[in-house]
């Protein structure tokens, strides 16, 4: 339908049939460019850290997070940026390095996984520490030094967890 439309425009302004088919051409490729892009993506999106997998990898939807021993989540949407990705991977090799795994790391999709968004009041992209009732957001510190100060995440990261065992 949209298509039409800027097929109308163009022949409204009295373009050439060459150039118009090349203009609208053109925005075909792109349009399913990025809509193959962003499958390819979504089948790849990984729920959960502990089922030993990667952000590569698929793995089950159906995550449990028990709040009675210390938990990190990191919330996040279908499509990510570079910082998000960034976020993920630094707390995730950072629980890895310093706690070797003891620590479950939870990557969750809160458009996919709703009720676990709903549980922890997530709306946006989150970084969360949980034990028990004790939940410390480093969201804005995480999204701050992720990409640009790694080891800066990686130390507060490291101090929140020391603080909450």
């Amino acid at each position: 339908m949209r298509l039409k439309n800027f097929y109308k425009t163009f022949k409204q302004m009295k373009m050439n049939k060459l150039t118009t088919l090349l203009i609208l051409s053109t925005l075909t490729l792109i349009v399913l460019s990025c809509t193959t892009s962003a499958k390819k993506k979504e089948a790849k999106e990984c729920c959960t850290a502990e089922a030993n997998t990667t952000a590569e990898t698929c793995c089950t939807k159906d995550t449990q997070v028990d709040t009675s021993q210390l938990s990190v989540l990191y919330f996040h949407a279908t499509r990510r940026c570079a910082t998000c990705e960034a976020v993920e991977k630094v707390t995730k090799a950072t629980i890895k390095e310093l706690y070797s795994d003891t620590i479950p790391f939870h990557s969750i999709n809160r458009e996919k996984q709703t009720e676990l968004a709903q549980q922890f009041k997530v709306e946006w992209q989150t970084l969360m520490i949980v034990k028990g009732d004790q939940m410390v957001n480093l969201t804005n510190e995480a999204f701050l030094n992720a990409r640009t100060k790694p080891e800066k995440l990686k130390a507060l990261i490291n101090s929140t967890i020391e603080s909450m065992l």
